[in-house]
């Protein structure tokens, strides 16, 4: 049964997709384009026809979106509502604003799907690897460090009750870390606010997350094209014509160190609480659901190829996995990938 997750109630995983909005031959009308940053990263918003919607009016919806969602989930903002949960030490449960509380509900529905391949708890890990809102690391933290920070993490020692709505945290340095699921989730929010105007063909990306419905200006599907997982430079791995889904991709390449030789990943396996260090360099997954491509593609690349693969084929899953092999770069897919998407 194919895996759904709700759009209707709609930051790092790093991956980065390139969208490729152009397409070849034909007259094309002008987008509407709003860009800017956002969580952390940047975002691109292109519609082809604005219909009857007064662009100021939706221009100024898009802002309060997303500045919303960066106060609602930011960790890099010290007054932010998941900062200012996670800054509390009571172990009872804590009055938090309903939004932030259904954000985290669903996000504990993942980790929970996932087994906690996707953990809304890694923060600690995260960050004393340097991949959080603190200084960069060039050489990784001893044992004693990973194992300490490891004792505040795990999804299940985090509870929601959003009829209240609180959280609670069983212990007090278990810190909430949606930088997996946040753009994603915004992405899914600001496409909502596109339908709502009537707007029936537009390409929503922040920092390589994407949702987009009906064709581009060429009158074809919007071609979005996969970057291949290079430590060097940025090529394109492969393309995807793509309508009425959403898309987000985990990698390796873009936010690591290097030390004595080795590469250091920010992509962490919560349970080890180390860099994973397996051969899949970046996982694809195109869900109804931005926010669910967005954790599922960071719990697959945590899971492996082999691993990831067969949890995708078991739930119907679309994943593409690109694993280094060797010099090269290999391609692999799930069945549903393979059945539902066509690369060129």
């Amino acid at each position: 049964m194919r895996v759904r997750f709700p759009v209707s109630i709609l930051a790092l995983a790093t991956g980065t997709v390139l969208a490729a909005l152009g397409a070849c031959g034909g007259k094309q009308a002008p987008y509407h384009e709003l860009t800017g940053p956002s969580m952390g990263t940047t975002y691109s918003i292109k519609v082809v026809d604005l219909g009857e919607a007064d662009e100021q009016e939706l221009r100024s919806d898009i802002v309060y979106v997303l500045t919303a969602s960066e106060q609602l989930m930011s960790t890099y903002i010290a007054d932010s509502d998941v900062s200012q949960f996670n800054a509390v030490r009571d172990t009872d449960w804590v009055s938090v604003s309903p939004e932030l509380c259904t954000v985290v509900e669903l996000a504990l529905g993942l980790s929970e799907m996932t087994g906690g391949a996707f953990d809304v708890t890694v923060g600690p890990v995260v960050n004393l690897w340097g991949f959080g809102p603190v200084e960069s690391l060039t050489e990784p933290p001893d044992d004693q460090s990973v194992d300490t920070a490891l004792e505040s993490v795990g999804y299940r020692r985090l509870g929601a009750d959003c009829e209240r709505p609180a959280l609670r945290k069983e212990v007090p340095d278990l810190q909430v870390d949606l930088s997996a699921f946040g753009k994603g989730f915004t992405v899914d929010k600001v496409a909502h606010v596109l339908d709502t105007y009537g707007i029936t063909d537009y390409l929503v990306e922040i920092g390589g997350e994407l949702r987009m419905r009906g064709l581009n200006a060429a009158g074809k599907p919007w071609a979005i094209a996969i970057e291949t997982p290079r430590l060097d430079g940025r090529s394109v791995q492969s393309i995807a014509d793509l309508t009425d889904t959403g898309m987000a991709t985990s990698g390796d390449y873009r936010n690591f160190f290097e030390h004595n030789g080795t590469l250091y990943s920010h992509t962490i396996n919560p349970s080890t609480g180390r860099p994973v260090t397996h051969g899949a360099a970046s996982v694809t997954v195109i869900a109804e659901s931005t926010a669910f491509a967005d954790a599922m593609a960071t719990a697959l690349l945590v899971m492996g190829p082999e691993t990831g693969i067969e949890y995708a084929d078991e739930r119907d899953i679309a994943a593409y996995f690109l694993v280094r092999d060797g010099e090269g770069i290999v391609e692999r897919y799930s069945e549903t990938f393979g059945q539902e998407v066509a690369l060129r």
